[in-house]
């Protein structure tokens, strides 16, 4: 019972830490005037993965040792993190549509997952445990 607590705060910290780094890249990107043109998917997607790993990086300057400590639970945290943290943007993004806000790339759940699925690995490559 003990070992399911500890693994559900290690993920409910990593993914707080993906979702406030992934709110602060939204509020930076609403700061930005939109283009007049839609961004290429690709393009955005590439983008976004870079960003991502920035985000990471910086991340791990700020806090270097992983929140989760068994390597299973990294290897899972790796996909269920980015999961849970794009469906939140989703539905950020969804609310600011029916609110009629406008959106940036990221309040779409591809989006928001290649970014957090970056930092993630990046987190889970260069972390320490």
């Amino acid at each position: 019972m003990e070992f399911i607590f500890e693994l559900l705060f290690e993920i409910f910290g990593e993914l707080l830490l993906q979702l406030a780094l992934e709110l602060l890249a939204e509020v930076g990107l609403r700061i930005i005037k939109p283009r007049a043109q839609p961004l290429h998917p690709l393009a955005g997607g590439v983008g976004y993965a870079l960003l991502g790993a920035m985000a990471g990086g910086l991340s791990l300057w700020w806090f270097p040792r992983l929140f989760i400590a068994s390597h299973a639970g990294r290897i899972a945290n790796v996909i269920v993190t980015p999961l849970l943290s794009g469906g939140a943007m989703a539905m950020l993004g969804a609310w600011r549509r029916r609110h009629d806000q406008h959106t940036v790339l990221i309040d779409r759940f591809a989006y928001a997952f290649i970014f957090a699925m970056a930092m993630a690995l990046v987190r889970l490559r260069f972390g320490a445990a």
